[in-house]
Parts: C-alpha cells; sequence; structure tokens
C-alpha cells in the first residue's frame, strides 16, 4: 500500500498434492480470488508435501529467475528475528532487495489498526497447544482482537493461528467465504473455506 512501491504480484507456495497453502491449508481458487481482488498476478510455487529446506529453497529459487522485472520481495513478519535473518541468507545472492514494511509494529496496536481499517480475515487453522480449536473457522474481526487473551500474539505471530484475509481496503470487493469443515487430529486444527 506505499505510494512508492508498484506491487508486481503476489508469490506463495502450494502443496503439489492438495493445492493448499502449506499450514494454512487454503484452497489455490481462492488464492485466486483473493488476487484477483487485489488487482495482482498470483504465483504459485509448487513443492512437496513435507517438504524439506532444500527442496523448498531451490524451487523458490528456480521460481525467481523466471521474473525478471522484480526488484525488491516484501514480507509480513514482525517479530521473529530467527525468521527474518533466514529471509536475508535465502535471498542473498539474488540480487533482490528485501522489503519488511511492518517490521517492529506492536502486534497488539496493529491488529487493532488493521480491523478499523476493515481487515476481515477467517481463522484457517489453529495450533491447539497454544489456542483453542474453537477458534478454526471463526472470523478474525474488532471483537475478536479484544477477547485475545494474555499469551496468545494478537496477529499469530508465533504460529498459534493462520488467517485467510476476505476483506479490506486492499480488495476490490469482499471474499463471498463460509468456514467449513473442521479437521485435523492432533495438534493442528484447520477450517476448510469455500465461497458462498
Amino acid at each position: 500500500m506505499q505510494p512508492d512501491v508498484q506491487v508486481a504480484g503476489l508469490f506463495t507456495t502450494l502443496d503439489e498434492a492438495s493445492e493448499r497453502v502449506p499450514i494454512h491449508h487454503v484452497r489455490k481458487a481462492l488464492l485466486e480470488e483473493q488476487a484477483r481482488a487485489a488487482g495482482v498476478p498470483l504465483h504459485c510455487i509448487g513443492i512437496p508435501g513435507g517438504c524439506p529446506n532444500d527442496v523448498y529453497e531451490e524451487r523458490l529459487n528456480g521460481f525467481l529467475k523466471t521474473m525478471k522485472d522484480i526488484t525488491h520481495l516484501a514480507f509480513g513478519d514482525l517479530f521473529l528475528e530467527d525468521i527474518r535473518r533466514y529471509r536475508e541468507r535465502q535471498f542473498a545472492a539474488s540480487g533482490l532487495g528485501l522489503l519488511f514494511p511492518l517490521w517492529g509494529s506492536p502486534t497488539p496496536a496493529l491488529a487493532r489498526e488493521m480491523t478499523r481499517a476493515g481487515v476481515r480475515a477467517v481463522i484457517t487453522c489453529v495450533d491447539t497447544s497454544v489456542a483453542p480449536r474453537e477458534w478454526a473457522g471463526r472470523l478474525f474481526d474488532s471483537a475478536f482482537v479484544e477477547a485475545i487473551p494474555p499469551g496468545i500474539d494478537p496477529c499469530g505471530e508465533n504460529g498459534e493461528f493462520h488467517t485467510f484475509v476476505c476483506e479490506g481496503p486492499m480488495l476490490a470487493a469482499p471474499l463471498r467465504v463460509r468456514p467449513g469443515a473442521i479437521a485435523g487430529d492432533g495438534r493442528f486444527i484447520y477450517s476448510d473455506l469455500a465461497v458462498h
């Protein structure tokens, strides 16, 4: 959303077998709808299930070699130093600049700012070792943010939960999604999303 940055596209990895985003468990068709609403191209990088880091890095670097006109990559990381250092090492040889526009933002204030601005998301994955399984399928909105108990990051930055944004100022129109079946048999619980 920064005026001096032209967004060339969105990129993500997808499990090759399920065509879902690993961990978030979101279907490719929903990502395509989201990218259309944002008015930018979507680039999906296929990876095998349980993908080892070396294969992940090889696939990502292969994708970047095909993107001739980009100068920077932007990430939504907030405060996990080890993740930022990993990205800096991973892309050091690419010649691309790295942008972390939200880095260091206090997450309680950021979550309130986002929801006040109209951002709405559905919780697609919950790590039940740290957050209630009942959150799967819940709407991430201002009421949810205000009710998050201490010890859980309001933006889920420690992996407590993952979301799919369905409404906000970056989208031309809200995405009509509804939570579907709740699945998972262990630490992670998933809410399958479907289009209304």
